[in-house]
């Protein structure tokens, strides 16, 4: 079925700190799907008559069409904790985390949660993410399925956890080996879907756990790592304890061979000279995740080294110490990092994050950090069609400050500060309208 969507299309097609040609901001243009893939882009002046009554029509006249947000870092387990108090991380997941993650060896509850989940992130605009699942094989399991009955591209894991974690949420290496091997054949590349080796982090890991991880991407190359690095001072201090051998934190990581281009490492905070070359040096990926870790207390991410060492860095709500599956927030909360690193350090000639830059990062750097930039983070010709139709003025205040934004990257920049879930009319999924379901 061929569609047809009327609006003004509003994408980065690349890092606008890089090319000042990057934004696509061409308004009155129409939209054509086929098959859930982008077909053609035109302006609404050369559509003619005919063609109109040959295609499903959709218009969203003086609203942006957008390319769906990417969500880097996120863990589906934690919904029902959001918001709980914010105590430093690791106090945070044995008082939290841990007693919530328990329940999802209840495959209803994993269900029911995945389906809560999806519904929440949908409903905010993000048509892809990147997701922790818990220690249980039945939650990715309960994941996918919910993810694939909406024809959804989603990546998530089993987390790897055989120590300093209560008894009951502990695997071991061959376990935790073989239920990841039988999720990787069942999940990975069916449909959409794919699969991520997701040790939770260094802590919770023993070194034979990281081999086996090791293990898993040797033998399925294709698979994602996903996992936590320099998140907190006191996680990185009890990592050293661990692991005395290494040279610091990414090196655990390193010699047990979890360092490739489908690496994604979040938080990344408090990095030394050898770990930022070293993430550069492999080709990994970094997951920003600004609300989480103002929350915690953990931090302020580096996005500017990040960028000078060309590492892919895409945003991360990490629900649930971030507060929000909208990805507005972060982008928020990533400019007052910006602007707390331009203040607080001397050192280096810092700038504030563009608007540009900060929605590039939820959508193409986000898929780019996926690897995923031939197929989503863009609205071109052969792109999956997963989009949103955005209001940038719903509320009062924003019609106001609206009248006196008076270019795109001004208006990017009150919606980044200003803008909610009320600000997305429509998320379409392959060119499918999504319809929250109860």
């Amino acid at each position: 079925m061929r569609k047809a969507f009327h609006g003004n299309l509003l994408y980065l097609k690349a890092d606008p700190n890089l090319d000042t040609e990057a934004l696509v901001d061409i308004k009155n243009h129409v939209l054509f799907t086929k098959n859930g893939i982008i077909e053609k882009v035109m302006p609404i002046a050369e559509v003619s008559p005919a063609e109109k009554l040959k295609v499903e029509w959709h218009d969203y006249q003086n609203q942006w069409i957008v390319p769906g947000f990417i969500d880097t870092h996120i863990h589906y387990p934690q919904t029902e904790m959001i918001g709980a108090y914010g105590e430093a991380l690791l106090k945070w997941l044995e008082k939290y985390t841990f007693p919530t993650e328990m329940k999802f060896n209840d495959p209803n509850y994993a269900k029911e949660i995945s389906r809560f989940f999806l519904n929440e992130l949908l409903s905010n605009g993000t048509t892809t993410a990147l997701v922790f699942g818990s220690v249980h094989k039945n939650s990715v399991d309960a994941f996918f399925e919910e993810a694939e009955k909406l024809n959804l591209r989603m990546i998530c894991g089993k987390v790897m956890m055989d120590r300093n974690a209560p008894e009951a949420l502990q695997d071991n290496p061959e376990l935790s080996y073989q239920e990841s091997k039988e999720l990787i054949e069942k999940w990975h590349g069916k449909k959409r879907l794919s699969y991520a080796v997701t040790p939770r982090f260094a802590i919770t890991s023993s070194p034979e756990q990281l081999k086996k991880a090791g293990e898993l991407l040797r033998e399925f190359p294709n698979v994602y790592l996903h996992t936590h690095l320099s998140e907190n001072k006191n996680e990185i201090e009890f990592t050293k304890e661990l692991f005395p051998e290494a040279k610091n934190y990414l090196d655990v990581y390193k010699q047990a061979e979890l360092l490739t281009k489908k690496s994604v490492f979040a938080h990344c905070i408090h990095l030394e000279n050898e770990e930022w070359e070293d993430l550069a040096k492999h080709d990994c990926s970094i997951a920003f995740c600004p609300t989480s870790n103002l929350f915690l207390g953990s931090g302020l991410f580096n996005l500017e080294k990040a960028e000078k060492l060309h590492i892919k860095v895409g945003m991360g709500t990490d629900v649930g110490a971030g507060t929000s599956f909208n990805m507005l927030p972060p982008l928020n909360e990533a400019y007052k990092v910006s602007q707390l690193r331009k203040g607080m350090f001397s050192e280096e000639n810092k700038k504030s994050l563009s608007p540009l830059k900060a929605f590039y990062l939820a959508t193409l750097g986000g898929a780019k950090a996926l690897s995923l930039e031939d197929k989503i983070g863009k609205l071109a010709p052969g792109m999956e069609a997963d989009f949103n139709i955005i209001n940038p003025a719903v509320t009062p205040l924003q019609k106001l400050r609206m009248k006196s934004a008076n270019t795109t990257e001004e208006q990017l920049f009150a919606l980044q500060i200003l803008g909610n879930k009320d600000n997305i009319t429509a998320t379409f999924i392959l060119g499918e309208k999504f319809e929250h379901k109860n």
